[in-house]
């Protein structure tokens, strides 16, 4: 084999790596997508953050993504895309996926806030209780108890 056929099978074989590569980040950003839609659906319902099934998952994938994007920026992989369908597909899919973690993130603020609402109103309940009940005051001090005190005439 001549030089120039090695440097032109090397150029389709790295290509070809490069496409699956940018296809398995297709496939990767897609199912993370749709987990994140999944769980703003969730979120819109008024469901506590706390209780959401796709956490872990959301969660994993996203470690997967974040690797990938820091191993390009770093220079260990490239992303050289030369399918322009391919690029196109993978920019939309990443639009996509921000615009999902954008609203995500709007959502997971909101429920944090609401259960942070809950645990308040439930922590004032508690002081109301304690303070009916305890025979301390505010001070620290024994509060002096309301007496009631009425006379009785008799005629």
């Amino acid at each position: 084999m001549s030089v120039p056929q090695a440097n032109s099978q090397a150029t389709r074989t790295n290509a070809a790596s490069g496409d699956a590569r940018i296809k398995s980040l297709i496939g990767l950003i897609d199912v993370l997508t749709a987990l994140v839609a999944e769980e703003n659906v969730e979120l819109a319902k008024g469901l506590p953050a706390s209780r959401l099934k796709q956490v872990d998952e959301k969660n994993r994938l996203a470690e997967i993504f974040e690797r990938s994007v820091a191993e390009c920026a770093a220079g260990g992989t490239t992303l050289n895309v030369r399918d322009r369908i391919l690029r196109e597909q993978l920019l939309d899919r990443i639009l996509k996926l921000r615009a999902a973690m954008d609203e995500n993130l709007v959502r997971l603020r909101a429920a944090i806030e609401a259960s942070n609402r809950r645990i308040e109103a439930v922590m004032q309940a508690i002081r109301e209780q304690i303070a009916a009940v305890s025979p301390y005051g505010a001070s620290g001090r024994v509060a002096a108890r309301a007496v009631s005190s009425g006379t009785s005439r008799s005629a």
